[in-house]
């Protein structure tokens, strides 16, 4: 399915203040990506997070490795509000410096950097190849290319009752050198189906279709699952000339 870049914008901006509380695995795969990364290499001069959003994947990267200047991109200018509340104390006191990027990741220019890195955003570009080849141009020799996506058994409750998803590209289509590769599931439990739908507004990744009252309504009559399964995979790899 097709992603239309403006709404997925749009519906993140909408989550946002209520991102942090709700994205309970999105948190956990941002410790998990960075704990494996602090063991390959934890320090990364230039650093460039693509889809910094509210800061969760920055929040647990600047704990645990050093850095001179950060950049952080997103898609929504807003995002820029969650991150100066992270850096502006830890510029203050002298742990590098920061720089915020707006636009879609995949048409900018991008600062040359030792690493780059982003936690559950690569699925949102229709072609995984690209995104990760268009980020290669822009490593340091010796550079790190560090993200999350999910498997194709992502949301698989969702995909079973309507058919929605998006398409999960496997990574023997991006032409790096890979490092380290970690696949896990992990379930959430809620009390009733619009419980389900409510978490998917709040961490935004409800911008596959835009949901009508009736086709809330269908979906809570049909589902009868109150679980929803995240299906997330770590990648930490580098340029094959680097």
């Amino acid at each position: 399915m097709q992603v239309n870049p403006k709404i997925v914008k749009k519906q993140f901006e909408k989550s946002m203040d209520k991102y942090n509380e709700n994205a309970v695995v999105q948190r956990l795969m941002a410790q998990k990506l960075v704990s494996a990364l602090a063991k390959i290499r934890a320090n990364s001069p230039v650093v460039l997070e693509i889809g910094a959003g509210t800061g969760v994947l920055t929040e647990e990267l600047v704990k645990n490795i050093t850095y001179q200047n950060y950049f952080a991109n997103d898609l929504s200018e807003k995002s820029k509000k969650y991150l100066d509340k992270i850096f502006t104390p830890l510029v203050k006191g002298g742990q590098g410096g920061f720089t915020f990027i707006a636009g879609n990741a995949q048409k900018i220019k991008l600062p040359k950097s030792d690493l780059i890195i982003a936690n559950a955003v690569f699925q949102w570009f229709s072609d995984l190849e690209k995104i990760t080849d268009h980020c290669a141009k822009f490593l340091n020799p010796g550079g790190i290319l560090a993200f999350t996506t999910f498997s194709p058994d992502n949301f698989k409750e969702i995909r079973e009752l309507t058919g929605l998803a998006l398409e999960y590209d496997t990574l023997d289509k991006i032409n790096l050198e890979i490092l380290h590769k970690e696949e896990f599931q992990h379930q959430l439990t809620f009390n009733n189906p619009l419980e389900i739908l409510a978490h998917m507004k709040n961490t935004g990744v409800n911008s596959l279709t835009r949901w009508t009252f009736r086709d809330v309504k269908d979906f809570c009559e049909r589902c009868k699952t109150n679980t929803l399964t995240y299906s997330p995979v770590i990648v930490i790899a580098k340029r094959c000339n680097a």
